[in-house]
């Protein structure tokens, strides 16, 4: 097996990055947030490492302006004119974001976002994978866009189909948890891409 240097963009849980680094590559995650899991791990802005040698690049961009929670305070009625002015150019500025992500000198890339803005303003995603498809009885739809990768091959179907995510209680770290990849599907990116 060929040894990859993998970036994890937007990634402070190192839970992508660990998978990769089990299978033998030189993984690396990279975000504004310090890592919760010791390893490689870059502090900083992602856009000033992409022109790094990279084999492959696995991008998380925030979803706060995506996915279809956030899009609905852009449709709220007692919203007013400047708020949504205000939304929308902030959903531009990330947008330009995800787009200097897929755009990146990487040959093998992977955009993965909830449903939402990306589906219908940008192009529709490549594949939507559920936890449920990779040993977790949860369900999370997740997109992914790729660049010279293949749709993943579901691992371990499972019952359940608790819709922990979507219910999980208000508090300051909610953003945070929700944006955590589920173990399985990470270990499936490593053994399917990383081989």
């Amino acid at each position: 097996m060929s040894r990859f240097r993998v970036l994890v963009a937007c990634e402070f849980s190192g839970i992508v990055r660990e998978a990769f680094a089990k299978k033998g590559h030189d993984a690396w995650s990279c975000d504004l947030l310090p890592t919760e899991k010791p390893g490689n791990h870059i502090l900083g802005d992602v856009l000033k490492h992409l022109n790094e040698d990279w084999d492959l690049m696995i991008a998380h961009p925030p979803c706060t302006y995506f996915s279809n929670a956030g899009m609905c305070n852009l449709t709220r009625k007692n919203s007013d004119d400047e708020y949504r002015r205000k939304r929308l150019a902030l959903t531009h500025k990330s947008f330009k974001f995800v787009k200097r992500l897929f755009n990146a000198p990487i040959k093998n890339i992977c955009i993965e976002n909830p449903v939402g803005w990306l589906n219908t303003h940008w192009r529709k995603p490549d594949q939507i994978i559920q936890p449920w498809q990779f040993g977790h009885g949860e369900t999370k739809a997740t997109c992914l866009w790729l660049k010279n990768l293949p749709t993943l091959i579901p691992t371990k179907n499972v019952a359940g189909r608790n819709n922990r995510i979507h219910k999980m209680s208000p508090s300051k770290d909610r953003s945070k948890l929700r944006s955590i990849t589920f173990r399985g599907t990470a270990n499936a990116m490593a053994e399917q891409w990383g081989s």
